[in-house]
């Protein structure tokens, strides 16, 4: 079932676990757009940047539920994703996410390329987008097996580096 912009009730709604696996190298994300350039353009860091998630994401870890993701990355890394490296992903780990950065750059580890969200082990919604990374919408998964959605994140979860281990460079920090 498509789902609109509601869709992000389940961050509500949740209660126990949320995991969330990203495969793409690129998103086009309209309101990040100006932070993406000025990153590339060596400026600094704006203050409270991405603050709205990073709020709600310690709100959630302060009630007790968990928030992982895994990260599919590809040597060598895109734009985007060094700008996530900088600027986006240390504010998800300061607020308490568990983040995963998942070398696929000779194998995939039988991942699916697909985006999706697993609310509570099972509600599943997938995030599509278009080729160029910019987000089409949501669509809860009826019927889907969360067994297969959980087994995907078991192994992109045991596969992953923490990010604070990780050298975009070398894998594992040594």
């Amino acid at each position: 079932m498509r789902l609109g912009a509601e869709w992000a009730r389940y961050f509500d709604e949740f209660r126990v676990s949320a995991f969330r696996l990203e495969t793409r190298q690129v998103y086009a994300i309209p309101a990040e757009q100006a932070n993406v350039e000025l990153f590339l353009a060596g400026g600094d860091r704006p203050a409270g940047h991405n603050a709205s998630w990073r709020g709600r994401i310690a709100k959630i870890i302060a009630s007790g539920r968990t928030v992982q993701r895994a990260k599919l990355v590809r040597s060598p890394l895109t734009d985007y994703l060094r700008y996530q490296r900088a600027w986006g992903i240390p504010g998800n780990i300061a607020a308490g996410e568990d983040y995963r950065m998942v070398d696929i750059t000779e194998g995939g580890w039988g991942l699916p390329d697909q985006d999706f969200w697993l609310f509570d082990e099972v509600t599943v919604v997938h995030l599509d987008y278009n080729p160029d990374g910019t987000f089409i919408g949501a669509e809860l998964v009826e019927g889907a097996d969360p067994a297969q959605y959980r087994h995907w994140r078991d192994s992109a979860l045991s596969h992953g580096v923490p990010f604070g281990e990780w050298d975009a460079g070398a894998g594992p920090a040594g």
